[in-house]
């Protein structure tokens, strides 16, 4: 795509496509149940917690008249179901709470800042996430990621791949969808944006999932921009 894109505005995808959440979840579970004195299988539970992500979601979208919950709500209850599977004792409240509060405190791949600092400098950037507006802004500050906003699904009470996420960030910026390019390390997401009209960028992310990875090693469709990391995808923007 050359540098005179009709493109204003890059959109990311978070989980996965930003941060390292799997990395990052398990290292931070073990260091912190060491000082707690707690033994559980925390890659077990993290690779659990992720496996019932989509189903959590699924949820919201078959019981609208029980309202929209927040994804930090949604952890929260899986949480609960999965300590109880693996039957880690001993956790308070506080311990529960720091446990949710674990998806607040992700690191960034190491490319993402660098990347996203370069596309700044032309473009407008903002996440647009199932995660909520507090969890994505203290993700941002935690990991360094220099956002210009936050769109999360909760601003439009639907999680992606609902079409009010995409084109409710392309009416908030006060731009056509095809003026938005959405950015994500997931071939459906991206497949969702552009058939609504949004531009699209790949990036592999091949560890995300760690062992347990089965797809999106590569892109699967016809994307705009393919590159090996967010600096690719600057170097492609004319950044």
């Amino acid at each position: 795509m050359s540098s005179d894109s009709p493109v204003k505005a890059l959109v990311f995808d978070v989980f996965g496509t930003c941060v390292d959440w799997r990395t990052s979840l398990i290292n931070d579970f073990n260091k912190w149940s060491e000082m707690r004195g707690i033994k559980a299988d925390w890659t077990a539970l993290v690779d659990g917690w992720r496996a019932v992500y989509a189903a959590s979601m699924d949820e919201v979208r078959k019981h609208p008249e029980r309202g929209y919950m927040i994804l930090d709500t949604l952890h929260r209850q899986s949480l609960e179901k999965l300590v109880a599977r693996f039957s880690i004792e001993g956790l308070t409240e506080a311990d529960l709470k720091y446990l949710t509060m674990g998806w607040h405190r992700l690191h960034a791949w190491p490319d993402t800042v660098s990347g996203l600092t370069r596309l700044k400098t032309k473009y407008i950037i903002s996440p647009l996430s199932n995660g909520n507006v507090a969890l994505l802004t203290n993700m941002a500050k935690f990991a360094g990621m220099p956002w210009d906003l936050i769109l999360s699904a909760e601003l439009f009470e639907h999680y992606k791949p609902d079409p009010e996420t995409y084109l409710g960030a392309a009416r908030l910026l006060g731009l056509a969808p095809e003026q938005v390019m959405m950015v994500a390390a997931h071939n459906q997401d991206l497949k969702a944006a552009q058939q609504l009209g949004l531009k699209t960028a790949f990036v592999a992310r091949p560890t995300e999932y760690g062992p347990l990875q089965k797809f999106d090693f590569e892109a699967t469709g016809s994307w705009d921009i393919v590159a090996k990391d967010f600096n690719g995808i600057a170097d492609k923007m004319g950044c």
